[in-house]
């Protein structure tokens, strides 16, 4: 049909279902396992807001004080960026969502983390692991010259990682140690086709 379905998630273990969050057409759709090994991993986030009452450590919310242009803005994001990948960081966080995009892509992802944006008020261990309330991991070819468009004030976005051989997600810390967040696969559906 060439018509994307954006948004919408895979569990596995659970009663079959189907959530969508919009239909339409793109000129240049992003798949979420279009990466490649020595693609370098992006974060864009909104950091401002704090802690969701009640879950702390678990839920940011970001999105509850901005204004309807604000939200609107970030629709513009992903194209910007001219990712060869793209995905939204949600319950599985930062680091879940990194191990499904690098295993669409059939890859292993590295991320370095006193690169990634945060949050002043949030630890890294809980950042890497909540649900932002906006957050997009996306891929992208390393050495690209076109320009980029400028993205909304008050989003921060950093290079914080790669993509490379094999499967799971290694945390890269500062002093150059990589460990295991993830050893194995995240869906176990394998790269996309």
């Amino acid at each position: 049909w060439g018509v994307p379905v954006l948004g919408g998630h895979t569990q596995l273990g659970v009663p079959a279902a189907l959530s969508v969050t919009a239909l339409g057409r793109a000129e240049r759709p992003v798949p979420g396992g279009g990466g490649a090994p020595g693609d370098l991993l992006r974060l864009s986030a909104d950091l401002g807001g704090g802690w969701r009452p009640g879950y702390r450590g678990r839920q940011w919310d970001s999105s509850s004080h901005r204004t309807s242009a604000e939200l609107r803005a970030l629709s513009g994001l992903v194209p910007s960026l001219a990712a060869t990948a793209a995905k939204d960081v949600s319950m599985a966080g930062m680091v879940g969502t990194a191990g499904m995009l690098a295993e669409a892509s059939g890859c292993r992802a590295i991320i370095d983390v006193a690169t990634v944006p945060t949050p002043s008020t949030a630890s890294t261990a809980d950042w890497l692991t909540c649900f932002p309330g906006f957050a997009m991991l996306t891929a992208e070819a390393p050495g690209r010259t076109e320009v980029r468009p400028e993205l909304p004030g008050f989003v921060s976005s950093a290079v914080c990682g790669e993509l490379v051989p094999g499967t799971g997600v290694g945390l890269r810390w500062p002093d150059g140690t990589v460990t295991d967040a993830i050893d194995h696969t995240v869906t176990g559906l394998g790269p996309a086709t």
